[in-house]
């Protein structure tokens, strides 16, 4: 379908929505959206593509996959009115969230390879407010809007993000609320996990499963899928870049 596009001067709507299995509309919304250039037109007033629209719709539609379909219509937009040097910031922006994300990634594992089995508590562990068995280090007290156990500090978790039910003790002299080494364990791979893009409504009944399961088996297929949305993305911006330079070449 590609060769029978290139092979004329002029393409109408049709023509392009069919090379690119879209409907018309979406062309016409494209062009207006600033995404491809503006459209000739015939004497009646018809609009009228060539190939160089067909390489930009091509290029655009091969941006999305990586960088998202709001970047993928800036780079576009960028690259229409002659602003290059814009358009490749917006590339490297999506790079560096792509690499912060793996950064993201890393850092979970190391903290999960760095437990060892069965240092997580069960479900069937004490909860807070009692005591805690010997040997095992004392509450985290919540001080000024942050957790504190010895020299970690990090933000309290939503409730969505909590893997424990009911509210926790408050400390009768503070009237602080008191958590375990656990709730501040799971307040950090929470927010790791939703860094890395993870549902919000899962990772509740994830951390509970890892805590029930005493280890981190559980995290295993997460973790992996995971790491394939984020190859799947970068593989999809070095197709997206080969397209992309596709046409500004057409542009010349």
């Amino acid at each position: 379908m590609e060769r029978n596009l290139q092979s004329g001067e002029r393409l109408r709507p049709v023509d392009l929505a069919r090379a690119h299995g879209l409907s018309t509309q979406a062309v016409r919304n494209y062009e207006e959206a600033g995404i491809l250039p503006v459209a000739g037109r015939t004497s009646h007033g018809y609009r009228t593509y060539t190939r160089l629209h067909a390489r930009a719709l091509s290029a655009f539609l091969a941006l999305v996959p990586g960088h998202g379909h709001r970047t993928a219509a800036a780079v576009m937009r960028a690259v229409n009115r002659g602003a290059a040097d814009e358009a490749f910031r917006l590339i490297d922006e999506s790079h560096a969230e792509l690499l912060e994300d793996r950064r993201t990634l890393g850092a979970v594992e190391n903290a999960l390879r760095d437990l060892e089995p069965g240092t997580l508590p069960s479900e069937t562990s004490a909860p807070p407010g009692r005591p805690h068995p010997p040997g095992r280090p004392g509450p985290a007290v919540r001080s000024s809007g942050r957790w504190r156990a010895g020299s970690a500090s990090v933000p309290p978790p939503s409730a969505s993000g909590s893997a424990r039910a009911g509210e926790p003790r408050r400390d009768p002299r503070t009237g602080y609320r008191v958590y375990d080494e656990a709730d501040v364990r799971d307040a950090r791979l929470a927010r790791q996990l939703r860094r890395g893009g993870y549902p919000l409504e899962r990772i509740a009944p994830l951390i509970a499963q890892v805590r029930s399961a005493g280890g981190i088996e559980p995290l295993e297929a997460a973790l992996a899928e995971w790491r394939a949305r984020l190859s799947a993305r970068g593989r999809a911006m070095v197709s997206g870049a080969a397209e992309l330079e596709a046409y500004l070449r057409a542009r010349g």
